[in-house]
């Protein structure tokens, strides 16, 4: 078996780490075990390129107990944690991936997993099926079918399938509810959170903390920074999501304003150069920028680079760059995700629902391939309502069904007032 991790003797560390995380993946647990009953994913290769997480460990043991062929790489340089893939691999699972690679080594892991010859890809940004539709083009006609975890990666595939480009069938798992409205608002929310405080030991309370983008990573993010204190601002170009952002009780202004108020800083946009030259001209002594959109495009660190007298490293994920005028300010993480830099990323019961969609949309890729077209596609809303109910009885926790009454009138035209 082909492999390419830090240190193999980390393996029981990640195990304990992997056991830990299965506690509070219940939905996952029970797909699984039905998985392993009846191999839905017998002989099919499979190649991830995921966060090596705890979290993943556990939904790599759950495709391999349905059969797959399973080779997994890192979808982000940073985010590894090399005791889960020491497990991985001390689990029979190929992982090409090591904390801290360069980006020569990323790309090279990552080839060596499309090198497998993969059926079904499952990626976190689209870098895989990037690399299948470019460099790798002589693969295309052994994959069937592929899942998407991310808001940038379905945004991506959404422009490759505009242009006529994309070659096979996705399932964006990121536009089931029960991945988007947990995992990017509760998931990141938190982790991101976690990250800056873990990279900075600063306290929340009574800074300003300013949420460059307001969908649902962002919503959660500055959620959770005002419920600690935080005077919070949000940035939008949305007017709607603008709208709402101040209904939330949030400040709504411009980056242009923001940049001279805020505190800590963190993009969540999606975009590039979310916060830019300009914005860090702008800046007071001692702001704290960082990024936990899936991309290190969103803060123009390059410009941040050229206009630094100095810079030094202060603490591990924190570097401090003094420009001409004397000011500082601190980048976390290289503008990486810092929830999965500086932090462990989203916790195991949010990554519950997320992964157990990633398992059952590869069931249905295989289940139904055949019948479609090359294209982005959502798994059916019967898959969301059954991770829901799989979720809410794992909590102890009971539902309303409606009455046959019920049900008829709302199915009706006839009765009114």
């Amino acid at each position: 078996m082909n492999y390419d991790i830090k240190d193999l003797d980390l393996a029981n560390e990640g195990a304990l780490r992997s056991e830990w995380a299965e506690r509070e993946m219940p939905v996952l647990r029970t797909i699984k075990e039905r998985f392993e009953k009846e191999k839905p994913l017998k002989g099919i290769r499979l190649a991830g390129c995921l966060h090596i997480t705890a979290e993943t460990a556990n939904l790599a043991h759950t495709l391999k107990a349905g059969g797959a062929e399973l080779t997994l790489c890192a979808s982000n340089p940073l985010s590894t944690q090399d005791d889960i893939a020491a497990h991985l691999v001390d689990s029979g699972i190929p992982i090409f991936a090591i904390k801290g690679e360069d980006s020569e080594t990323y790309y090279q892991h990552m080839s060596a997993t499309v090198d497998t010859e993969p059926q079904i890809t499952m990626d976190d940004g689209a870098d895989v099926v990037a690399m299948l539709h470019s460099e790798k083009q002589h693969l295309l006609n052994g994959v069937f079918g592929g899942m998407e975890e991310t808001t940038t990666g379905v945004i991506r595939l959404k422009a490759l399938s505009g242009e006529g480009k994309l070659a096979y069938p996705i399932i964006a798992v990121n536009d089931s509810q029960t991945k988007h409205m947990f995992d990017n608002r509760y998931g990141t929310g938190q982790s991101s959170l976690d990250g800056v405080i873990r990279a900075t030991n600063i306290l929340i309370a009574g800074k300003t903390v300013v949420t460059i983008g307001y969908g649902w990573c962002g919503k959660g993010f500055a959620m959770r920074a005002k419920g600690m204190g935080a005077n919070t601002i949000v940035i939008e170009v949305d007017p709607v999501k603008a709208l709402e952002a101040v209904m939330d009780g949030h400040k709504v202004m411009s980056m242009n304003e923001a940049a001279k108020v805020g505190d800590v800083f963190l993009t969540v946009t999606g975009g590039i150069n979310a916060i830019d030259k300009h914005h860090f001209e702008d800046m007071k002594d001692g702001a704290i920028v960082a990024n936990s959109g899936h991309f290190n495009v969103e803060i123009n660190v390059e410009s941040l680079e050229e206009m630094a007298e100095t810079k030094r490293s202060v603490r591990e994920f924190v570097e401090e760059y003094t420009v001409e005028d004397g000011r500082k300010i601190f980048l976390l993480a290289e503008g990486r995700l810092i929830n999965l830099a500086a932090a462990e990323g989203h916790p195991p019961s949010v990554m519950d629902m997320s992964f157990a969609n990633q398992a059952l949309a590869s069931e249905y890729i295989v289940e139904n391939h055949a019948k479609l077209a090359p294209g982005v596609y959502t798994l059916p809303s019967e898959v969301d309502s059954e991770i829901a109910s799989i979720k809410l009885g794992a909590m102890g926790i009971g539902f309303d069904t409606l009455t046959a009454e019920q049900e008829k009138y709302l199915n009706s035209w006839e009765l009114g007032t």
